[in-house]
């Protein structure tokens, strides 16, 4: 499932963790694992102790796994795709992204 939100270009952890707690938690609960590309905002101190603390765990992946590997990245590619066709087509993309949300949820991946 996706949950998108406008953000600057950089994102300390603290910002990181209110929008997974606003954003994934309030609709989800606590996910029992997450597959990380091994971005540094979920591989951080933070996230690691936070994620213990809740019995969470954390699945890397890695090059010796490429099917999860190659799901984040597909999942990357088409977030990405979305994401461009609303930059270039509305001037304030970021009031169309509950509907770009929607249609990644509600479309089939491979």
């Amino acid at each position: 499932m996706v949950h998108l939100a406008p953000v600057a270009a950089e994102v300390t952890a603290d910002v990181s963790a209110e929008l997974f707690l606003d954003l994934v938690f309030r609709h989800h609960g606590l996910p029992e694992s997450i597959v990380s590309d091994r971005d540094p905002r979920f591989t951080s101190a933070f996230w690691t102790r936070l994620f213990a603390l809740l019995g969470t765990r954390l699945l890397m992946s890695t090059a010796a796994h490429p099917e999860t590997d190659g799901q984040t990245e597909r999942v990357n590619r088409v977030l990405e795709d979305v994401l461009r066709s609303y930059a270039t087509s509305f001037a304030s993309w970021s009031s169309f992204l509950p509907m770009a949300e929607f249609a990644l949820n509600n479309s089939t991946h491979a």
